[in-house]
């Protein structure tokens, strides 16, 4: 083989020409991150059962979704992980070179059937399936200089303000929220509870019957009558947005005409809807988020698209907010493309 190359110099040139050029239209082809990924793909399932035990989240979360993970194409095994926040994590590791789209879509579909055993506070809450991947690309964190807000209002605003336009950000996969949005916390009193004779399941039946949204109608809608000449909406009764709301729900009416309202035996606030995870820079209030790549994509582009983003919500912080990066894989990832051309080179 190599006596014919020698005797013809002219096709061995276009053949090596031939090679670069293909070699460089592919190497442009290439994803970019971090990491390459040589693992097995991944598919991840999230939820959340507030307020149960982790034994609790094993036998009515995790076993139910487990049992229906049967029929898998390259399904190689499970690992499940039930906390005592009540939080579930269950991932799905499927075989070397198996699709992760069409992993997720089976792993949905199985899903969809394990919902209906699953406890209604779950369901309600929602169930999560991402594709996994363990490595974070970018970390960014609201500060607040001046201390005027807490973790918990920096979190809030994340969730409310910044969350949903940096997820939908093409290339980003799976995040982590370093906080949570607020929520209203009934803080409730057992002495209280005990003297009233109420129990919790008293109290949540009674929230539940009244913090609701009534659809009232329509006031002269069609088919009117002859002459109708009025044509309105009525705003029903609505769910309740302000402690002091909360505060008045009727919890019980004694024999004597007394009544007992929530704010008899709970305190009632707005507060972080989860207190397991506190966040500071540099020992100042703070909260942020952990973005990871999706499978495939470019990080620089994915990442020159979020910083855009963060860059423009920015502009709109509240007074005394500062954007940060506590770490950023970038300066790597470039600094190795540079190797790579010098090699190349």
């Amino acid at each position: 083989m190599s006596r014919f190359f020698i005797d013809r110099p002219i096709f061995a040139w276009v053949m090596a020409l031939i090679v670069m050029m293909a070699g460089g239209i592919e190497m442009l082809q290439l994803p970019i991150a971090q990491y390459p990924s040589i693992a097995p793909p991944s598919v991840s399932i999230t939820a959340n059962y507030a307020g149960a035990s982790a034994t609790t989240v094993a036998n009515t979360v995790i076993r139910p979704i487990l049992q229906q993970m049967t029929g898998l194409d390259g399904l190689e095994y499970m690992n499940a992980t039930a906390q005592s926040t009540g939080a579930v994590s269950i991932l799905l590791t499927f075989k070397q070179g198996t699709d992760p789209n069409i992993a997720q879509v089976q792993v949905q579909n199985k899903l969809a059937v394990a919902e209906s055993t699953l406890p209604t506070e779950v369901t309600q809450t929602g169930v999560t399936v991402q594709k996994a991947e363990k490595n974070y690309m970018l970390f960014f964190a609201l500060v607040s200089k001046d201390g005027r807000m807490t973790r918990g209002d920096i979190a809030d605003y994340i969730a409310s303000n910044i969350e949903a336009p940096i997820t939908r950000v093409p290339g980003v996969g799976d995040y982590t929220l370093f906080g949570s949005e607020y929520a209203m916390r009934i803080w409730l009193d057992p002495d209280k509870l005990y003297k009233y004779k109420l129990t919790v399941t008293d109290i949540a039946s009674a929230i539940e019957a009244q913090n609701i949204q009534v659809p009232s109608g329509e006031l002269g809608g069609l088919p009117s009558v002859k002459g109708q000449r009025l044509d309105a909406l009525i705003n029903g009764p609505s769910e309740f947005s302000d402690p002091e709301q909360f505060q008045n729900i009727l919890l019980k009416v004694q024999t004597s005409g007394a009544q007992v309202r929530l704010r008899d035996v709970a305190k009632v606030e707005l507060g972080p809807q989860s207190y397991a995870i506190s966040s500071l820079y540099n020992g100042m209030p703070a909260s942020g988020m952990g973005l990871k790549l999706s499978p495939g994509a470019n990080q620089l582009t994915t990442e020159k698209a979020v910083k855009t983003e963060l860059n423009t919500l920015a502009q709109r912080l509240p007074p005394g907010l500062e954007l940060v990066y506590p770490y950023d894989t970038q300066p790597y990832i470039v600094l190795s493309l540079k190797e790579v051309a010098i090699t190349l080179l």
